[in-house]
């Protein structure tokens, strides 16, 4: 039964802070949220990256207010509401086809639709629909892009199972292993978790680049 000072702490929860999410709904909260912002497109704003960072950290005892989460739940909440969420998102585009992102009025997922775009058209499916994971909105916008824009389900679901299995555990992983290593580290959290969302990033720089570098000396050549 929930009383309700847990009523009122859930009530007055922050949807943009990690912490304020975990604190609230612990590990359901993670599945959920991990759902919604790869299935949804209401969920674009949610903190995914933060959130599965900070939920592996609080997995060693660090954190405020005394939020304990066990890890094995963690990583499949994790897992399952990733995997879940995209292949959500990807049924819908395919049945709705664009028309939802077209009567969309925010801006963030605009240019994220025209980035999902961009990933697909010069990656092709398997590598845009990896690195789409480790990019806030992108993520949130390929899967129902992907549906709509007819991606074969056998290749969609094998890349978002790859992609979503590396993002979601290997970013849970990373806090809890720095939350074990470092006593005291949830001290440092907010430039740990700026940090950590830069260097999921790193992949799709790389790729970017070598895609400009590629295109520029093909037109030397030509």
């Amino acid at each position: 039964m929930t009383t309700p000072v847990a009523l009122s702490s859930q009530l007055a929860v922050n949807p943009l802070s990690a912490q304020s999410l975990l604190a609230a709904f612990g590990v359901l909260g993670v599945g959920v949220v991990m759902f919604a912002e790869t299935g949804l497109l209401i969920g674009f704003f949610l903190p995914g990256d933060s959130l599965l960072f900070t939920a592996g950290l609080l997995c060693t005892g660090s954190g405020e207010h005394g939020v304990k989460l066990s890890l094995g739940p963690l990583l499949a909440a994790a897992a399952i509401g990733a995997l879940a969420g995209a292949q959500c998102g990807y049924l819908i585009g395919r049945r709705a086809g664009g028309a939802l992102l077209a009567r969309s009025r925010s801006v963030r997922l605009g240019e994220g639709a025209q980035r999902a775009e961009e990933l697909l058209a010069r990656y092709g499916h398997a590598k845009a629909i990896v690195l789409a994971r480790f990019v806030p909105v992108v993520r949130t916008v390929l899967n129902p892009l992907a549906g709509a824009l007819g991606v074969p389900a056998r290749v969609f679901t094998l890349w978002q199972m790859v992609g979503g299995l590396v993002w979601s555990i290997g970013l849970t992983l990373a806090g809890y292993a720095l939350g074990s290593s470092i006593p005291n580290v949830d001290r440092y959290l907010l430039p740990l978790v700026a940090l950590i969302v830069a260097v999921s990033l790193i992949p799709l720089v790389a790729e970017l680049y070598r895609g400009r570098k590629s295109a520029k000396a093909k037109e030397v050549s030509g």
